[in-house]
Protein backbone atom coordinates (compact mmCIF):
# COMPACT_ATOMS: atom_id res chain seq x y z
CA UNK A 1 0.00 0.00 0.00
CA UNK A 2 2.83 2.67 0.71
CA UNK A 3 3.81 1.91 -3.03
CA UNK A 4 0.55 2.76 -4.38
CA UNK A 5 0.92 5.89 -2.34
CA UNK A 6 4.65 6.95 -3.59
CA UNK A 7 3.87 6.31 -7.28
CA UNK A 8 1.36 9.16 -6.86
CA UNK A 9 2.46 11.88 -4.83
CA UNK A 10 6.41 11.33 -5.73
CA UNK A 11 5.32 10.84 -10.11
CA UNK A 12 7.51 14.00 -10.56
CA UNK A 13 10.56 13.10 -8.44
CA UNK A 14 10.64 9.63 -9.50
CA UNK A 15 9.99 11.02 -13.44
CA UNK A 16 13.20 13.04 -12.78
CA UNK A 17 15.25 10.35 -12.01
CA UNK A 18 14.26 8.51 -14.84
CA UNK A 19 14.37 11.56 -17.22
CA UNK A 20 17.56 11.89 -19.54
CA UNK A 21 16.75 15.41 -21.43
CA UNK A 22 14.52 17.98 -19.41
CA UNK A 23 10.77 19.03 -20.46
CA UNK A 24 9.78 22.05 -21.87
CA UNK A 25 8.58 24.39 -19.25
CA UNK A 26 5.53 26.04 -21.90
CA UNK A 27 2.73 23.62 -22.98
CA UNK A 28 3.81 21.59 -25.70
CA UNK A 29 1.80 21.65 -29.63
CA UNK A 30 -1.34 19.29 -29.81
CA UNK A 31 0.03 15.66 -29.79
CA UNK A 32 -0.36 14.31 -33.46
CA UNK A 33 -3.16 13.00 -35.04
CA UNK A 34 -3.63 9.43 -35.52
CA UNK A 35 -2.85 8.19 -38.94
CA UNK A 36 -5.57 7.63 -41.56
CA UNK A 37 -6.72 3.78 -41.12
CA UNK A 38 -4.93 3.87 -37.75
CA UNK A 39 -4.20 -0.17 -36.58
CA UNK A 40 -2.66 -1.65 -33.82
CA UNK A 41 0.77 -1.87 -35.09
CA UNK A 42 2.73 -4.60 -36.75
CA UNK A 43 5.92 -5.67 -35.24
CA UNK A 44 8.54 -6.78 -38.49
CA UNK A 45 11.88 -6.71 -36.61
CA UNK A 46 12.54 -9.78 -35.16
CA UNK A 47 14.49 -9.65 -31.59
CA UNK A 48 17.74 -10.41 -31.08
CA UNK A 49 17.81 -13.36 -28.29
CA UNK A 50 20.71 -15.50 -26.54
CA UNK A 51 23.90 -13.88 -25.11
CA UNK A 52 24.90 -10.21 -26.57
CA UNK A 53 27.92 -8.10 -25.85
CA UNK A 54 26.20 -4.22 -25.96
CA UNK A 55 27.86 -1.24 -27.12
CA UNK A 56 31.71 -0.56 -26.56
CA UNK A 57 32.71 1.21 -23.52
CA UNK A 58 32.73 5.71 -23.62
CA UNK A 59 36.09 6.56 -22.14
CA UNK A 60 36.90 9.83 -20.18
CA UNK A 61 39.95 11.21 -19.06
CA UNK A 62 41.64 14.30 -17.46
CA UNK A 63 44.23 16.33 -19.67
CA UNK A 64 46.70 16.31 -16.94
CA UNK A 65 46.54 12.39 -15.91
CA UNK A 66 46.08 9.26 -17.23
CA UNK A 67 43.17 7.96 -14.72
CA UNK A 68 39.65 6.87 -16.98
CA UNK A 69 36.51 7.17 -16.86
CA UNK A 70 34.85 3.95 -18.10
CA UNK A 71 30.94 4.54 -19.06
CA UNK A 72 28.63 1.78 -20.32
CA UNK A 73 25.73 3.42 -22.15
CA UNK A 74 22.78 1.57 -21.11
CA UNK A 75 19.29 1.03 -22.82
CA UNK A 76 15.72 0.29 -22.29
CA UNK A 77 13.52 -1.55 -23.27
CA UNK A 78 15.79 -4.11 -23.89
CA UNK A 79 14.70 -7.92 -25.68
CA UNK A 80 13.49 -9.96 -22.96
CA UNK A 81 15.51 -12.85 -23.97
CA UNK A 82 18.28 -10.62 -24.21
CA UNK A 83 21.51 -12.60 -21.99
CA UNK A 84 23.98 -9.93 -21.66
CA UNK A 85 27.84 -10.59 -21.40
CA UNK A 86 30.58 -8.26 -22.34
CA UNK A 87 34.24 -10.01 -21.69
CA UNK A 88 35.54 -6.25 -21.77
CA UNK A 89 33.07 -5.08 -19.29
CA UNK A 90 34.11 -7.74 -16.85
CA UNK A 91 38.30 -6.70 -17.77
CA UNK A 92 37.74 -3.51 -17.35
CA UNK A 93 35.76 -3.41 -14.33
CA UNK A 94 37.93 -6.35 -12.57
CA UNK A 95 41.08 -3.62 -13.32
CA UNK A 96 39.05 -0.57 -11.66
CA UNK A 97 38.86 0.37 -8.01
CA UNK A 98 35.15 1.99 -8.10
CA UNK A 99 32.16 1.04 -9.74
CA UNK A 100 29.30 4.01 -10.25
CA UNK A 101 25.82 3.74 -10.10
CA UNK A 102 23.85 6.26 -12.13
CA UNK A 103 21.80 8.63 -9.89
CA UNK A 104 18.46 7.87 -7.86
CA UNK A 105 15.96 9.29 -5.66
CA UNK A 106 15.83 8.12 -2.44
CA UNK A 107 12.34 9.40 -1.27
CA UNK A 108 11.65 10.28 2.19
CA UNK A 109 8.51 9.87 3.96
CA UNK A 110 7.37 8.40 6.83
CA UNK A 111 5.03 4.95 6.88
CA UNK A 112 2.47 6.29 9.54
CA UNK A 113 2.10 9.69 7.40
CA UNK A 114 1.81 7.24 4.53
CA UNK A 115 -0.78 4.83 6.07
CA UNK A 116 -2.81 7.76 7.03
CA UNK A 117 -2.96 9.34 4.05
CA UNK A 118 -3.89 6.18 1.89
CA UNK A 119 -7.17 7.49 0.90
CA UNK A 120 -6.72 10.60 -0.44
CA UNK A 121 -3.56 8.56 -2.39
CA UNK A 122 -6.27 6.27 -3.94
CA UNK A 123 -8.65 9.09 -5.02
CA UNK A 124 -5.78 11.00 -6.87
CA UNK A 125 -5.07 8.11 -8.93
CA UNK A 126 -9.00 8.89 -10.52
CA UNK A 127 -10.84 11.32 -12.68
CA UNK A 128 -12.74 13.90 -10.77
CA UNK A 129 -16.25 12.75 -9.77
CA UNK A 130 -15.39 9.29 -11.14
CA UNK A 131 -15.60 9.98 -14.75
CA UNK A 132 -14.29 7.49 -16.93
CA UNK A 133 -11.67 8.11 -20.03
CA UNK A 134 -15.03 7.91 -22.39
CA UNK A 135 -16.00 10.69 -20.65
CA UNK A 136 -12.85 12.54 -20.02
CA UNK A 137 -11.01 12.32 -23.35
CA UNK A 138 -12.22 13.50 -26.95
CA UNK A 139 -14.14 11.18 -28.68
CA UNK A 140 -11.28 10.56 -31.53
CA UNK A 141 -8.36 9.97 -28.91
CA UNK A 142 -10.76 7.09 -26.61
CA UNK A 143 -11.38 5.75 -30.77
CA UNK A 144 -7.32 5.84 -30.79
CA UNK A 145 -7.56 4.23 -27.36
CA UNK A 146 -9.75 1.61 -27.27
CA UNK A 147 -7.62 -0.90 -30.03
CA UNK A 148 -4.27 -0.20 -27.99
CA UNK A 149 -6.32 -1.20 -24.57
CA UNK A 150 -7.71 -4.41 -26.04
CA UNK A 151 -4.33 -5.74 -27.07
CA UNK A 152 -2.25 -4.42 -24.15
CA UNK A 153 -4.42 -4.39 -21.45
CA UNK A 154 -7.59 -6.69 -22.24
CA UNK A 155 -10.45 -6.42 -19.71
CA UNK A 156 -8.76 -4.22 -17.36
CA UNK A 157 -11.98 -2.13 -16.99
CA UNK A 158 -10.41 -0.61 -13.73
CA UNK A 159 -7.84 1.40 -15.93
CA UNK A 160 -11.17 3.05 -17.79
CA UNK A 161 -11.39 4.98 -14.58
CA UNK A 162 -7.74 6.45 -13.78
CA UNK A 163 -6.50 9.84 -14.85
CA UNK A 164 -5.30 9.69 -18.31
CA UNK A 165 -1.58 10.02 -17.25
CA UNK A 166 -2.00 7.33 -15.21
CA UNK A 167 -3.58 5.30 -17.71
CA UNK A 168 -0.77 6.13 -20.05
CA UNK A 169 1.87 4.67 -17.75
CA UNK A 170 -0.17 1.65 -17.41
CA UNK A 171 -0.26 1.36 -21.68
CA UNK A 172 3.20 2.04 -22.04
CA UNK A 173 4.08 -0.98 -19.41
CA UNK A 174 2.36 -3.53 -20.81
CA UNK A 175 2.43 -3.03 -24.56
CA UNK A 176 6.35 -3.24 -24.09
CA UNK A 177 6.07 -5.95 -22.11
CA UNK A 178 3.61 -7.99 -24.52
CA UNK A 179 6.23 -6.40 -27.55
CA UNK A 180 8.52 -9.32 -26.34
CA UNK A 181 10.41 -5.80 -24.46
CA UNK A 182 11.38 -5.32 -20.66
CA UNK A 183 11.61 -1.81 -19.09
CA UNK A 184 13.93 -3.81 -16.71
CA UNK A 185 17.14 -2.99 -15.51
CA UNK A 186 18.80 -6.28 -16.66
CA UNK A 187 22.48 -5.08 -16.94
CA UNK A 188 22.95 -4.00 -13.05
CA UNK A 189 22.61 -7.36 -11.73
CA UNK A 190 25.19 -8.67 -13.88
CA UNK A 191 27.58 -5.27 -12.94
CA UNK A 192 27.47 -5.97 -9.20
CA UNK A 193 27.85 -9.38 -9.38
CA UNK A 194 31.28 -8.91 -11.34
CA UNK A 195 32.32 -5.93 -9.04
CA UNK A 196 31.53 -8.07 -6.05
CA UNK A 197 33.91 -10.90 -7.22
CA UNK A 198 36.97 -8.95 -7.51
CA UNK A 199 36.01 -7.08 -4.32
CA UNK A 200 35.70 -3.20 -6.48
CA UNK A 201 33.75 -0.84 -4.38
CA UNK A 202 30.36 0.03 -5.63
CA UNK A 203 29.41 3.22 -5.04
CA UNK A 204 25.72 4.35 -4.90
CA UNK A 205 24.49 7.81 -5.45
CA UNK A 206 21.34 8.71 -4.01
CA UNK A 207 19.84 12.03 -4.10
CA UNK A 208 17.50 12.49 -0.82
CA UNK A 209 14.20 14.12 -1.51
CA UNK A 210 12.41 14.73 1.29
CA UNK A 211 8.46 15.41 1.72
CA UNK A 212 7.99 17.44 4.42
CA UNK A 213 3.88 17.96 3.26
CA UNK A 214 2.66 14.51 1.91
CA UNK A 215 -1.18 15.79 1.47
CA UNK A 216 0.05 19.04 0.09
CA UNK A 217 2.21 16.65 -2.50
CA UNK A 218 -1.09 14.99 -3.53
CA UNK A 219 -3.51 17.77 -3.47
CA UNK A 220 -0.59 19.04 -5.97
CA UNK A 221 -0.84 16.08 -8.21
CA UNK A 222 -4.75 16.23 -8.21
CA UNK A 223 -4.36 20.16 -9.62
CA UNK A 224 -2.44 18.90 -12.35
CA UNK A 225 -5.91 17.12 -14.11
CA UNK A 226 -6.39 18.68 -17.68
CA UNK A 227 -5.39 18.97 -21.28
CA UNK A 228 -2.10 18.34 -20.29
CA UNK A 229 -3.09 14.94 -18.39
CA UNK A 230 -5.09 14.18 -21.47
CA UNK A 231 -1.88 15.35 -24.42
CA UNK A 232 0.50 12.68 -22.49
CA UNK A 233 -1.81 10.01 -22.96
CA UNK A 234 -2.23 11.29 -26.45
CA UNK A 235 1.46 11.20 -26.81
CA UNK A 236 1.82 7.93 -25.97
CA UNK A 237 -0.76 6.52 -28.00
CA UNK A 238 1.03 8.38 -30.64
CA UNK A 239 4.02 6.40 -29.89
CA UNK A 240 2.68 2.98 -29.34
CA UNK A 241 0.95 3.66 -32.85
CA UNK A 242 4.25 4.85 -34.42
CA UNK A 243 7.78 3.80 -32.85
CA UNK A 244 7.25 0.07 -31.43
CA UNK A 245 9.17 -1.15 -34.35
CA UNK A 246 11.69 1.53 -33.98
CA UNK A 247 11.91 0.57 -30.28
CA UNK A 248 12.89 -3.43 -31.36
CA UNK A 249 15.27 -2.11 -33.93
CA UNK A 250 16.97 0.43 -30.91
CA UNK A 251 17.02 -3.00 -28.48
CA UNK A 252 18.69 -4.95 -31.08
CA UNK A 253 21.12 -2.55 -32.25
CA UNK A 254 21.96 -1.48 -28.74
CA UNK A 255 22.19 -5.81 -27.99
CA UNK A 256 24.92 -6.13 -30.82
CA UNK A 257 26.53 -3.10 -30.17
CA UNK A 258 25.75 -1.15 -33.04
CA UNK A 259 26.14 2.77 -32.02
CA UNK A 260 25.59 4.41 -35.78
CA UNK A 261 22.28 2.46 -35.80
CA UNK A 262 21.28 3.72 -32.51
CA UNK A 263 22.36 7.22 -33.50
CA UNK A 264 20.51 7.18 -36.29
CA UNK A 265 16.87 5.98 -35.43
CA UNK A 266 14.63 8.20 -34.41
CA UNK A 267 13.73 8.60 -30.55
CA UNK A 268 10.45 10.23 -29.95
CA UNK A 269 9.93 10.32 -26.14
CA UNK A 270 6.29 10.84 -24.20
CA UNK A 271 8.04 11.18 -21.48
CA UNK A 272 9.08 15.26 -21.57
CA UNK A 273 4.99 15.85 -22.91
CA UNK A 274 4.17 13.69 -19.83
CA UNK A 275 6.09 15.81 -17.63
CA UNK A 276 5.09 18.58 -18.59
CA UNK A 277 1.95 17.63 -17.49
CA UNK A 278 3.13 17.60 -13.81
CA UNK A 279 4.85 21.38 -14.06
CA UNK A 280 1.58 22.52 -14.73
CA UNK A 281 1.54 22.89 -10.85
CA UNK A 282 3.84 25.66 -9.87
CA UNK A 283 4.95 23.30 -6.78
CA UNK A 284 5.57 19.78 -8.64
CA UNK A 285 7.74 21.99 -11.36
CA UNK A 286 9.62 23.11 -8.98
CA UNK A 287 10.62 19.77 -7.47
CA UNK A 288 10.81 18.40 -10.31
CA UNK A 289 13.84 21.09 -11.22
CA UNK A 290 15.41 21.03 -8.70
CA UNK A 291 15.22 16.68 -8.58
CA UNK A 292 17.00 16.96 -11.97
CA UNK A 293 19.52 19.17 -10.79
CA UNK A 294 20.68 17.97 -7.88
CA UNK A 295 20.93 14.29 -9.30
CA UNK A 296 22.60 15.12 -12.54
CA UNK A 297 25.08 17.29 -10.18
CA UNK A 298 25.63 14.38 -7.61
CA UNK A 299 26.50 12.22 -10.76
CA UNK A 300 29.03 14.63 -12.36
CA UNK A 301 30.50 15.39 -8.46
CA UNK A 302 31.20 11.93 -7.91
CA UNK A 303 32.45 11.37 -11.37
CA UNK A 304 35.15 14.27 -11.23
CA UNK A 305 36.37 12.97 -7.52
CA UNK A 306 36.70 9.26 -9.20
CA UNK A 307 38.32 10.43 -12.11
CA UNK A 308 40.78 12.06 -9.00
CA UNK A 309 41.19 9.37 -7.04
CA UNK A 310 41.12 5.89 -9.14
CA UNK A 311 43.45 5.14 -12.05
CA UNK A 312 40.45 2.98 -13.13
CA UNK A 313 36.50 3.73 -12.60
CA UNK A 314 33.52 1.95 -14.62
CA UNK A 315 30.41 3.77 -14.68
CA UNK A 316 26.86 3.41 -16.02
CA UNK A 317 24.88 5.87 -17.99
CA UNK A 318 21.46 6.05 -20.15
CA UNK A 319 22.80 6.06 -24.00
CA UNK A 320 20.37 8.23 -25.40
CA UNK A 321 22.30 10.87 -22.46
CA UNK A 322 25.85 9.98 -24.14
CA UNK A 323 24.61 11.14 -27.00
CA UNK A 324 22.89 14.08 -26.32
CA UNK A 325 24.16 17.53 -26.42
CA UNK A 326 22.58 18.34 -22.98
CA UNK A 327 23.43 15.38 -21.55
CA UNK A 328 26.44 14.87 -18.42
CA UNK A 329 28.89 13.26 -20.72
CA UNK A 330 28.42 16.90 -22.77
CA UNK A 331 28.80 18.61 -19.66
CA UNK A 332 32.17 16.55 -18.65
CA UNK A 333 33.48 17.42 -22.44
CA UNK A 334 32.62 21.05 -21.35
CA UNK A 335 34.40 21.09 -18.57
CA UNK A 336 37.55 20.21 -20.32
CA UNK A 337 37.73 16.38 -19.88
CA UNK A 338 38.36 14.18 -22.97
CA UNK A 339 35.60 12.39 -23.87
CA UNK A 340 36.05 9.88 -26.70
CA UNK A 341 33.31 7.38 -27.74
CA UNK A 342 33.56 3.50 -28.57
CA UNK A 343 35.63 2.08 -31.95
Amino acid sequence: MRAILLSLILLPVCAAAAAQTPPETQAPSPPPAAPSNASPPTLDTVLVAGEQPGPGLWKVTRRDSDHVLWILGTQAPLPKTLSWRSDEVEKIIAQSQEVLTDAQADVKIGFFRTMFLLPAALSAKKNADGATLKQVLPPDLYARWLPLKERYLGKDDGVERLRPILAANELYSKAIGKSGMTNKNALWPVIEKIAKQHRVSIREIEVEIPVDNARQAIDDFKSTAGQLDIDCLATTIQRLETDLGAMRARANAWAIGDLEKLKSLPYPDQRSVCLNALAANANLREKLADARKRLQTEWIEAAEAALWDNPSTFAVLPISELVNADGRLATMRKKGYVVEEPQ
